[in-house]
């Protein structure tokens, strides 16, 4: 079902490798070294123009690559996500007609929202419920419990008694 890394563009195997790399601990080292080394060449330099040119330069450029890199990342984990989404509300018991509304305009999402927010109250008041009878019946079977265990001592200490 996934898609080889022969059948995606260019471009998406190149966001993945950069995204997977600019997450690990090393990139972020590199990053902080490469800070401390230009700082560091300050003195060298005399703190000019073109010094502080350098850094600025260097991550404004990463920060705009940066962008499309995060945009692509987030549209595909969204796609992905949304189509296991859909797949979970077609096999279950979930309304088949939420599959495929994030196609719909803000109007359409905001009037499936408000219905869904009127179902609410319902919703979590039977979620209550189930709840306070569920947590009923626990409180129900532990004085059982204690009362057995209270009684079974001594009930052997009067047959005890009796005996002696």
């Amino acid at each position: 079902m996934a898609q080889s890394s022969r059948d995606q563009s260019f471009f998406t195997r190149m966001a993945m490798n950069v995204a997977k790399a600019s997450g690990k601990p090393a990139t972020f080292a590199i990053a902080v070294l490469i800070v401390v080394v230009w700082a560091a060449s300050g003195p060298l330099f005399g703190f000019g123009d073109t010094w502080q040119l350098v850094i600025n330069t260097g991550t404004t450029i990463v920060t705009f690559l940066m962008v499309f890199l995060i945009q692509n990342t987030q549209n595909r984990d969204g796609a992905a996500i949304q189509a296991k989404l859909d797949e979970l509300i077609r096999v279950g018991k979930a309304k088949n007609e939420f599959i495929g509304i994030e196609h719909l305009s803000d109007k359409e999402l905001d009037d499936i929202l408000e219905r869904c927010e009127r179902n609410r109250p319902h919703a979590v008041r039977a979620a209550q419920a189930r709840a306070d009878a569920k947590h009923k019946a626990e409180i129900s079977a532990a004085r059982k419990s204690a009362s057995r265990r209270a009684a079974a001592p001594a009930g052997r200490r009067t047959r005890a008694k009796k005996s002696a």
